[in-house]
């Protein structure tokens, strides 16, 4: 992943040591760690913390594709670990007092099911979809394209680290069907990760992970991060399939409006098969991923329940506040994105010069 400017003392002390590599000094260590520390400490909202997002986002992606630059022996260096941990505690206490987990059902598949789709019905999060169907203008479309693009660009990748974690049974053959057609069914082309990615050239935007990194709110990164959260602790399990089963359930009519706001804009299937693609895939696989995944794994082991329904409740809710922040921008006329330095409020007009640079209608 290419590397992201800094947004504070935490991120610039955390990429001095990871460019320094196996070289980085006890001091470095012992520099970040404090700093990790007093900026906790001082942290207000830390969802929408742009430093601590940022640092944990980085942390994170080491166990991924990792950072461009960054010596892939860095991924275990224990005091990188601690300073993930501890990150990883406060960012997991913000999560768990501001989602809300309603009554928890009987530990049976349907019953897990039902209250799964009950909680999706009764999301009365903004519409991001409906908007775009019917007002997003072309630097919209855009802007919302780069907002996803930090996990469609990798998609199905976070909810992988699932797949070791849960014991042989109907919950891991549920997810591996899943992550079997998000990864294209055998089918390199049929990818979902590289079918966004040819929405994104379809409008003129670069493709390369982490190109768009520094215009993405905390709350993006945040999102990011709590599927990277959930993944990496076995702990957690529960919570990887609570939120796999919410994505998907949650997933299928707003790609119907995603594709009819993009039709509404004039572009053709070559950009619009992702999403049409989704809305039939995620109809199949939602019924999977509550019943079998969820359902499966809430009765092999119950003690997992209340963190089903936490990984699910965090979707819905991130997924809700990531909505306001993004439609409050879009109704008072401003750009979604983070501005750069020396870039002011030009930030869709930088989207509309990255199009017209490769020959896409601006």
């Amino acid at each position: 992943m290419l590397v992201p400017a800094p947004r504070g003392e935490l991120t610039s002390a955390l990429l001095d040591v990871l460019q320094s590599g196996p070289e980085a000094s006890p001091d470095a260590y012992r520099r970040l760690e404090a700093t990790a520390r007093d900026v906790l400490d001082a942290a207000g909202d830390i969802l929408r913390h742009d430093d601590v997002q940022l640092a944990l986002f980085c942390l994170f992606e080491l166990h991924y594709s990792g950072l461009d630059g960054v010596d892939p022996d860095m991924e275990w260096q224990p005091e990188l670990i601690k300073v993930r941990r501890l990150l990883e505690a406060a960012f997991e206490a913000a999560l768990r007092e501001e989602v809300h987990v309603p009554a928890l059902p009987a530990p049976e598949a349907e019953q897990v099911a039902q209250a799964l789709f009950a909680m999706a019905a009764d999301d009365d999060g903004p519409s991001v979809s409906r908007f775009i169907a019917r007002h997003a203008t072309e630097d919209q479309l855009r802007e919302f394209l780069v907002l996803r693009s930090v996990y469609q660009l990798r998609e199905a990748d976070p909810h992988s680290w699932a797949i070791p974690r849960l014991a042989v049974g109907r919950a891991k053959a549920a997810l591996v069907e899943i992550q079997a057609d998000e990864y294209g069914g055998g089918r390199p082309e049929r990818m979902h990760s590289l079918l966004f990615a040819r929405t994104m050239e379809g409008l003129g935007l670069d493709t390369r992970y982490g190109y768009y990194l520094d215009r993405v709110s905390a709350l993006v990164l945040a999102s990011s991060n709590a599927m990277s959260l959930f993944g990496l602790n076995r702990r957690l399990r529960g919570s990887i399939a609570g939120h796999l089963a919410a994505f998907e359930m949650t997933s299928s009519i707003p790609n119907s409006f995603y594709a009819r706001g993009f039709k509404r804009a004039g572009y053709g299937e070559d950009v619009t098969f992702y999403f049409d693609e989704h809305v039939e895939a995620d109809a199949v696989h939602e019924q999977i991923a509550a019943r079998d995944l969820a359902g499966g794994l809430a009765e092999a082991e119950p003690e997992l329940l209340a963190d089903i329904l936490f990984g699910a409740s965090t979707v819905l809710t991130l997924d809700a506040l990531q909505g306001e922040e993004q439609l409050a921008a879009w109704t008072e006329g401003c750009s979604a994105l983070r501005e750069l330095p020396g870039q002011g409020s030009g930030a869709a007009a930088a989207l509309a010069a990255d199009a017209a640079a490769v020959g896409v209608p601006a």
